[in-house]
């Protein structure tokens, strides 16, 4: 994963936000390498991370793929269709084309970053524009892990790569740790 953002899809709504979302779905964008991590494997940890078998209550936050080629919706398709043999249920979640997306305001990104206000000082230090942090590799895997995401052996052979400080790695693995129930 190079760098991920939240904001809106799938709508008609001219420039939508948060107060004014319009028929948009909030969703997150994965800018991704598929030499080091295959299309493939972004759709099961989506599968692992959602109730595929309810129904959304709300155009804003229903379960969708967005699919930007055919290959993509090839595979997305198919792996609906495996959930669904595994779980023996219908799968409610929508694969639907990519036609856009709106990025959300800067208070909505790196969620679990934000709430460390520790980790998050220091990312402030290293990006004082917005934009970059949003566009930072390190701030979007600082904050997947931060939601407990990812191999401790990863975790711990990236901390020094992130551009944190020895505190902020310690506490990194700290939060890191608990989430994962070790």
């Amino acid at each position: 994963m190079v760098r991920t953002s939240v904001g809106y899809a799938g709508g008609t709504t001219a420039a939508p936000t948060y107060r004014r979302i319009g028929d948009h779905t909030e969703t997150f964008q994965i800018e991704f390498d598929p030499s080091l991590i295959p299309y493939q494997r972004l759709l099961d940890v989506f599968w692992e991370s959602h109730s595929p078998t309810s129904r959304s209550w709300s155009t804003q936050y229903k379960a969708v793929v967005f699919f930007h080629n055919e290959e993509q919706k090839r595979l997305a398709m198919e792996s609906k269709d495996r959930e669904s043999l595994q779980r023996k249920a219908k799968i409610r979640t929508e694969i639907l084309p990519f036609t856009g997306f709106t990025i959300a305001e800067d208070y909505h990104q790196k969620y679990y970053l934000r709430k460390e206000r520790d980790l998050m000082r220091e990312f402030e230090r290293m990006y004082p524009s917005a934009h970059d942090f949003v566009r930072s590799t390190a701030a979007a895997r600082v904050n997947g892990y931060l939601g407990g995401n990812g191999a401790s052996e990863k975790v711990k052979a990236q901390l020094s790569l992130l551009g944190i400080s020895a505190e902020g790695q310690h506490t990194l693995l700290e939060i890191f740790n608990a989430r994962k129930g070790r």
